[in-house]
């Protein structure tokens, strides 16, 4: 089971245990994420204004070098996977965005968004199985823990298609399937603040907070999540353990070296 692999810049520098994490347990899984030779940053943001080139021609880049490769392009940061997706959704219906990003590119075949991009929870559940997964756990989590989805995962929803935006439940399966205990509370899919933590510390720590207490609220031990700007805005609270998904998937496939 092969897969294209594009980490992006943050998984390299402040969430290192992000992508650690998901490597090791991807090893152990028998699958094979062949990172790109030559990825660039994505922009981390996408942008809306639709005459916005520039920044989405690294996301090409990597795009057409999966799809060249005949491969689905995996990603682990929901900031990552949201630009990457949603840039190749705009190549399938901008043809003034498709034309030019392939004439800059100079590409001999032309590239209208043929190819796929799928986030690490996307390619458990659709590719690898949660129930085959279930199987590879040897240290069941038996605790309760909250899964907290963000914004940038499920939104907008005709872009991304992961799960329903308003009631998912990817993430949920994925505790279950490592023998954790999910916990639905209802700030599980309301935004943390996001990049307003840069200029608007207090409204970010008011959003965050109120996250938290619902977690806590309804019960849950800790809270995971994909995004490493929500684990850091959740974090700033203090109140509960934050963790990415990628470290309880380790920690139930009896990965050494996890932090409790």
């Amino acid at each position: 089971m092969k897969f294209s692999y594009y980490p992006g810049c943050t998984l390299k520098t402040k969430a290192q245990k992000l992508e650690k994490y998901g490597l090791d347990s991807a090893e152990v899984l028998g699958i094979d994420l062949i990172e790109q030779k030559e990825w660039q940053c994505c922009g981390a943001v996408y942008p809306l204004a639709s005459n916005e080139i520039a920044t989405r021609l690294s996301a090409v880049r990597s795009l057409v070098d999966a799809h060249t490769e005949k491969r689905k392009l995996v990603t682990i940061c929901t900031a990552c996977h949201h630009v990457l997706k949603r840039t190749n959704e705009d190549l399938k219906i901008d043809e003034n965005f498709r034309k030019k990003a392939n004439n800059y590119l100079e590409l001999k075949n032309t590239y209208s968004g043929e190819g796929e991009v799928i986030h690490y929870l996307e390619m458990l559940k659709n590719e690898f199985g949660f129930d085959k997964l279930k199987e590879k756990v040897v240290n069941p989590l038996n605790r309760k823990i909250g899964a907290y989805y963000g914004c940038m995962l499920l939104k907008p929803h005709k872009q991304m298609q992961v799960d329903d935006p308003e009631n998912p439940t990817i993430i949920e399966e994925f505790i279950e399937a490592l023998g954790g205990t999910p916990v639905v509370y209802p700030y599980r899919n309301e935004c943390c603040g996001a990049y307003l933590a840069v200029n608007n510390k207090e409204l970010t720590e008011k959003m965050s907070n109120n996250i938290i207490a619902s977690a806590i609220e309804n019960n849950a031990m800790e809270l995971v999540t994909a995004c490493p700007l929500c684990k850091y805005n959740l974090e700033l609270k203090n109140e509960l353990p934050i963790k990415y998904f990628t470290e309880i998937l380790a920690e139930a496939l009896g990965i050494e070296e996890i932090i409790g």
